[in-house]
C-alpha cells in the first residue's frame, strides 16, 4: 500500500511539532495531525502560561530550528529558592539556593510563554520540507500490520504510515486505541495557573515555597511579572478559583509575599486537576508514545515539558538512525529501543516528583524539621548544590544528541 509519510504524529501541542521537526529536517516525512485550529494559541492574548526550559530544552529548539524564533522573548533563570513556607510568615530559614553561576553552561533554563514557543513551532512547521500540518481534525481509528499501519481521520480520510507517535497528552487515544494501559492516582490536588505584575525587578530567580496544602512556584517572566503555579488541596482550590479576581489576589498575597512590592493578577485564571499517570508500555505495534501521552506528572519541578523533549530527542534519534540503517522504523525491536533508553528515566524522575511532593505537602512537625534540615545540608555541600543544578538543566544522564547540542 502507498505510504503517505513515514510518519504520522499525533498531537499538535507542543511535544508533537518538536518532533516533527526533528524528523523533518533528517529527512523523514512526517503528517501532523492536530485536533486543535492552526492558529488558536499562536494569536493568542497575554494569558500567563508558561513554560520552564531546561539548557537541553534550548538545545533540541535550536537544533531545530525554533530557538531563534523566540530568544527575544525568554526570561533567563538566573537562580532558584526553595524552602518552606506557611501562610503569611515567610520562607523558613533553612532553604536551597542554586545559581547558575556555578555551571559553566550560562543560566539553569529560561521561562517562555506558551503563545510564543507555539507561535515559533507553527512558523518553523509551516517553513519546513516534509512536514503535512492537518489542523483541527483528530484520528478516530488506526490499525497496524506487518507492512505499516493505517490511520483513519475524523474527516473521513485514511492515511497510511510505517508508525505512529502518540503525543496526544495523558488522556491519549493513541495509547487506549493500541490498548496500552495506564498506572496512576490523583494527588487530591489542583494546580491553579495564572501570572502577576509586581513593583519591584525578581532578578531572574525562581521560587519554590513549599506549603502545608501544596507548593507554589513563582517563575519570572519578562519584566516586572512572574508566572504562578500554585498546587492546593481541590476543596480550597475549588473555592479559591471561584473568587472573584480581587478576593482571589487577597488569597494569594499572603502565601507570595511581600518580596517583590505590590501584587495585580496580570491576564486569565486556569485549573489543573493534578494526578500521576504512567504508561504500562511506551510502544506497541508501530506505536510509540511521547510526553504526557508516556508519563504525566506533578508540577513541583517544572518538569514535564522537559521530560517530553527528553522523548522527542531520544525517539528521533531511535528513528532516524533506523531509518539510515535500512530498517524498518516501525519494527518493534526499533521501538524498543526507545522505550528502553526513556522509561526508567522518566519514570524515575515522575515518582521522585511524587515522593517531594508527598513530603512537603503536610504540616507534620516531625517531618517539617527533617525536611528542612535536609535542604539546609544539601545548600552546605557545593558538589551536592552542583549535581542538582545540573539535573535540574537537563544534563544529567546519558543524553541523546539533540540534548547535548549534536545534530542527528
Amino acid at each position: 500500500m502507498k505510504i503517505d509519510a513515514e510518519v504520522i504524529v499525533v498531537g499538535g501541542g507542543l511535544n508533537g511539532p518538536a518532533l516533527a521537526l526533528a524528523l523533518a529536517r533528517a529527512g523523514l516525512s512526517v503528517i501532523v495531525v492536530d485536533a486543535q485550529p492552526a492558529r488558536a494559541r499562536a494569536e493568542a492574548q497575554f494569558d500567563g502560561r508558561a513554560y520552564a526550559l531546561a539548557i537541553a530544552s534550548k538545545r533540541l529548539l535550536e537544533a531545530i530550528g525554533v530557538w531563534e524564533r523566540v530568544v527575544d522573548k525568554v526570561q533567563p533563570i538566573l537562580e532558584i529558592k526553595a524552602s518552606d513556607g506557611r501562610p503569611g510568615q515567610g520562607a523558613a530559614p533553612f532553604f536551597l539556593h542554586f545559581d547558575s553561576a556555578e555551571i559553566e553552561e550560562g543560566p539553569m533554563g529560561f521561562m517562555l510563554e506558551d503563545r510564543h514557543l507555539y507561535s515559533a513551532f507553527l512558523q518553523a512547521m509551516g517553513e519546513t520540507d516534509g512536514i503535512t500540518h492537518i489542523p483541527a481534525t483528530t484520528v478516530t481509528g488506526q490499525g497496524a500490520d506487518a507492512a505499516g499501519i493505517t490511520v483513519t481521520l475524523s474527516d473521513g480520510r485514511t492515511l497510511r504510515t510505517r508508525m505512529i507517535a502518540g503525543c496526544d497528552g495523558r488522556r491519549s487515544g493513541t495509547a487506549e486505541r493500541a490498548r496500552i494501559g495506564r498506572t496512576g492516582w490523583s494527588y487530591g490536588q489542583t494546580a491553579i495557573v495564572c501570572a502577576v505584575d509586581h513593583d519591584r525587578p525578581h532578578g531572574g530567580i525562581a521560587q519554590q515555597f513549599f506549603m502545608p496544602t501544596g507548593p507554589l512556584a513563582i517563575l519570572p517572566l519578562q519584566g516586572n511579572r512572574s508566572s504562578i503555579v500554585w498546587s492546593e488541596s481541590d476543596e480550597n482550590a475549588g473555592v479559591i478559583a471561584a473568587l472573584e479576581d480581587d478576593a482571589f489576589m487577597q488569597v494569594l498575597r499572603p502565601r507570595f509575599g511581600d518580596y517583590l512590592g505590590d501584587l495585580r493578577l496580570a491576564g486569565a485564571r486556569f485549573t489543573y486537576p493534578l494526578n500521576l499517570t504512567l504508561a504500562d508500555r511506551y510502544f506497541a505495534p508501530r506505536v510509540a508514545l511521547v510526553g504526557d501521552a508516556a508519563h504525566g506528572v506533578h508540577p513541583i519541578a517544572g518538569q514535564g515539558l522537559n521530560l517530553g523533549f527528553r522523548d522527542v530527542a531520544a525517539l528521533a534519534e531511535v528513528l532516524v538512525g533506523a531509518r539510515r540503517r535500512g530498517e524498518d522504523i516501525g519494527a518493534e525491536d526499533v521501538l524498543e529501543r526507545y522505550e528502553s533508553w526513556r522509561r526508567f528515566d522518566s519514570t524515575a524522575l515522575a515518582l521522585g516528583m511524587d515522593t517531594v511532593n508527598r513530603l512537603f505537602s503536610n504540616n507534620n512537625p516531625a517531618l517539617r524539621a527533617a525536611r528542612d534540615l535536609g535542604m539546609g545540608a544539601v545548600n552546605a555541600v557545593p558538589a551536592l548544590r552542583r549535581s542538582f543544578i545540573r539535573q535540574a538543566a537537563g544534563l544529567s544522564g546519558t543524553l541523546p544528541k539533540l540534548l547535548a547540542g549534536q545534530r542527528l
